[in-house]
Parts: structure tokens; C-alpha cells; sequence
């Protein structure tokens, strides 16, 4: 009695309907550069936040060094405190302000980046269906005609 051999059957089975790699492939390498675009949107816009947070820094720091000036008046320190609450208060509406925009303009690109990539892979996938299906009506053309 001959034991049947599975692993050649597979084989054989296996080249009659050929895979084609390739959109797979292609399927990484889209991923991988929507991964790239989207991870550079966020690297600026971490880097233009650090920048906005550095420069209200220093701008609060040169602020409070005209409030610990020494003052002839009592009333001096009050009115060089009362100063500073006010530059403050704008500060901190321009820096909001300049965050929002970081903010919206990676919204906006990062909607953007995910509608291209739906596009893209809509594509891909019509692409990659219409050869699978030519592939397969090929080889199956082939197999009734050797079977015949």
C-alpha cells in the first residue's frame, strides 16, 4: 500500500494557482510610508509646540525680572505686579492661540494623509482583485485544458 504524498499534492496544487506577492508588497510599502508621513506631521508639530513653550518661557522669565526689580514705592510693586498679570494674560492667549494652530494644522494633514490612503488602498485593492481574478480564470483555463 502507497502512502499518499500530501506535501507534493500541496505543491503542485499550489503552482496551478499562482499567489502573486507583490500586493502584498505593495500593501506594506504604502503602509509604511503613511506610518512616515504621519509620524513627520507629528514630529513638527511636537517640534513647533516645544518652540511656542520655549518662547513663553523666556518671555515670562524677562517679565518677572521686571517684577523682582527693587522700587522706591510700595505702590511701584503693585503696579509692576498688576503689569505683569496683564502681559501675562496675553501671553497666555497668544500662546493658546499659536497651540491651536499646531493643533488644527496637524488635523487637517493628518485628514488629509487617512483620505489619500483610503483612496489608495481602495485602488490597490480593485487592482489586486482584477489580477487575482484573471490570475485565477488563467489558471483554471489551464487546469480543464490539461485535464481534458
Amino acid at each position: 500500500m502507497a502512502t499518499t504524498d500530501y506535501t507534493k499534492q500541496m505543491q503542485d496544487m499550489m503552482q496551478a494557482f499562482p499567489m502573486d506577492m507583490s500586493s502584498f508588497q505593495d500593501g506594506f510599502k504604502t503602509y509604511a510610508a503613511m506610518g512616515e508621513k504621519l509620524s513627520r506631521v507629528a514630529l513638527e508639530a511636537a517640534e513647533k509646540s516645544t518652540e511656542i513653550s520655549s518662547r513663553w518661557t523666556k518671555d515670562t522669565l524677562h517679565k518677572m525680572g521686571d517684577v523682582t526689580t527693587a522700587r522706591a514705592e510700595p505702590s511701584d510693586y503693585s503696579k509692576a505686579l498688576t503689569d505683569f498679570a496683564s502681559s501675562q494674560a496675553e501671553m497666555t492667549a497668544e500662546t493658546m492661540a499659536a497651540f491651536a494652530e499646531v493643533a488644527k494644522k496637524v488635523q487637517i494633514e493628518t485628514v488629509e494623509l487617512m483620505m489619500a490612503a483610503g483612496k489608495n488602498a481602495s485602488e490597490d485593492m480593485n487592482t489586486a482583485a482584477r489580477k487575482a481574478t484573471n490570475d485565477m480564470s488563467a489558471a483554471t483555463r489551464k487546469a480543464t485544458v490539461t485535464a481534458k
